[in-house]
């Protein structure tokens, strides 16, 4: 694979949301054409194969996005932003989900939390069959990206898998929307630790602070070989950074007092928007937006799930043992800006339960003797409660689920992870406690199979995931240091790059 050639084609298609939602919701006088804007909204089925939201003690739900950019070129303006469409042409099908943020806004809209997932993670991905096209799969495992080729309900579905956060939304943009809407805000305002050349995304700009418009905002948020270690993982922090800056930037009400810019950003937003049938009005994008637009800046953080080197692609990764931890903060609905690196605005509004509080019935569907045994004794021997129990279930199971009753969601993602059973396999039920059933897909062992514990840190939640929350002004994008763009056939690093082109005009120029 040529992955210089694939790496061209990562584009991102989550600014309007953030951009247009906030602004309409902002601006009173948005109602007047709700009904011309409607009709610019493109919606999807995705079905129930994210899962659901439970309320919480006050009835009220959170909700979960997920935004995604896809690397087709499925129109001519697409083709003339991202490239790669000479020998093509326009493309047909959804291509791969190569950016992914699952937005999470808590159930008391006091804090909201945005997960990008890498494009290049290796999970396993669900059977899925597009109701559109009727492709169909009977489940792999690949890059989480590629789920979106059997349609959204498929891309929400496997990161539902990977993560066990329940995704009840989903909204996918495309290039052309995210320059005319960059231009519809005035310019975004962002800063890069020296100077940087990627010849790929073709982001040019030197050392300091610029406000970028139009293709440049879009050459930067594509950048991958430009930042960090020149892989997705570098890509994610610089795109963080820039959507803190949309926020301040919307937020300030500099944007909301010139009529004419709010309608040219939300015409702009729902001609580029395809989302699911929930959100598939302009009344439904409000109400998202008002919420959305409740959580101060100092409470959005920004995280990237974290990752270790998959042992079989060292082109590609694997979930790390720390990123359960956050699923799991994601999940029980804690707020992130209290982590480590985050802020530490406020206090988690949801404490953690210590596991010596955690009683589980460990029952075997198996037919193989002491399997329940054997599990509980790993659960009792990790500090669970004394009240953690074996027998037999009353029939065999042939996959293995921890069912939990009413306000034991957090109890049972904390059992899950300490077992190394996905998130997923947790669901409501088994009574007023916790009941594990260990099915036949776990035959032997404490670990779920495919597992990969260790222990996990103190800041679990957020080590390693470059957490930031949105009001955190003048930082710079890292440029790399690393020979990862090309020049005349010559590898070089980003700032050698800028040095060399005397001859291409700035980003910004």
């Amino acid at each position: 694979m040529n992955t210089h050639r694939a790496r061209r084609r990562r584009p991102l298609r989550l600014l309007g949301l953030v951009l247009a939602l906030v602004v309409i919701a902002a601006s009173g006088a948005g109602w007047w054409f709700y009904q011309r804007l409607d009709g610019n909204i493109r919606s999807v089925s995705i079905g129930a194969r994210g899962g659901t939201e439970r309320p919480d003690a006050s009835g009220h739900t959170p909700v979960d996005i997920l935004v995604i950019g896809s690397d087709g070129r499925t129109s001519a303006a697409d083709c003339g932003l991202g490239g790669g469409c000479a020998h093509t042409g326009v493309q047909k099908g959804a291509g791969n989900a190569d950016v992914e943020l699952l937005v999470h806004i808590a159930a008391d809209r006091s804090n909201a939390t945005v997960l990008s997932i890498p494009r290049d993670t290796v999970t396993e991905i669900p059977a899925c069959r597009d109701s559109a096209t009727g492709a169909s799969e009977s489940g792999y495992r690949g890059q989480i990206n590629s789920a979106l080729r059997y349609g959204p309900a498929c891309q929400v579905a496997a990161v539902h898998r990977l993560t066990g956060i329940p995704v009840t939304h989903y909204a996918q943009l495309d290039f052309s929307g995210v320059v005319k809407m960059s231009d519809a805000v005035g310019g975004v305002s962002v800063c890069v630790s020296d100077d940087v050349y990627d010849t790929y995304s073709h982001l040019k700009l030197s050392k300091g602070t610029h406000t970028l418009k139009g293709v440049a905002a879009l050459e930067f948020l594509r950048s991958r070989h430009g930042f960090g270690d020149g892989s997705d993982l570098g890509r994610t922090v610089s795109q963080h950074l820039f959507l803190g800056a949309v926020l301040r930037k919307v937020k300030s009400g500099d944007t909301l007092t010139d009529p004419a810019a709010v309608y040219r950003l939300a015409d702009a937003a729902t001609k580029a928007l395809t989302v699911d049938d929930g959100l598939g009005s302009v009344r439904a994008l409000v109400a998202l937006a008002a919420d959305l637009n409740k959580v101060p800046t100092g409470r959005v953080t920004f995280v990237t799930m974290q990752t270790d080197p998959d042992p079989d692609d060292t082109d590609r990764v694997v979930v790390a043992p720390e990123a359960r931890a956050l699923f799991a903060d994601i999940a029980g609905d804690r707020s992130l800006s209290a982590g480590s690196g985050a802020g530490r605005s406020t206090p988690s509004p949801v404490p953690s339960v210590p596991v010596s509080r955690i009683a589980v019935r460990v029952e075997n569907g198996t037919g193989i003797t002491g399997r329940a045994a054997a599990v509980a004794g790993a659960l009792t021997a990790q500090g669970f409660g004394s009240g953690t129990v074996a027998g037999n279930a009353p029939r065999s199971a042939p996959t293995t689920t921890l069912g939990y009753g009413p306000g034991l969601r957090e109890q049972a993602l904390r059992t899950a992870a300490a077992l190394g059973l996905p998130a997923s396999r947790t669901a409501p039920g088994g009574g007023a406690g916790l009941t594990l059933v260990i099915g036949a897909d776990w035959p032997s062992g404490t670990t779920y199979p495919g597992a990969a514990l260790s222990p996990v840190p103190a800041d679990g939640a957020t080590a390693r995931a470059h957490a930031a929350t949105a009001d955190r002004a003048g930082k710079c994008a890292q440029v790399g240091r690393y020979r990862t763009v090309s020049l005349d056939g010559v590898a070089m690093t980003p700032s050698q790059a800028y040095a060399l082109a005397k001859d291409v005009p700035d980003s910004d120029s």
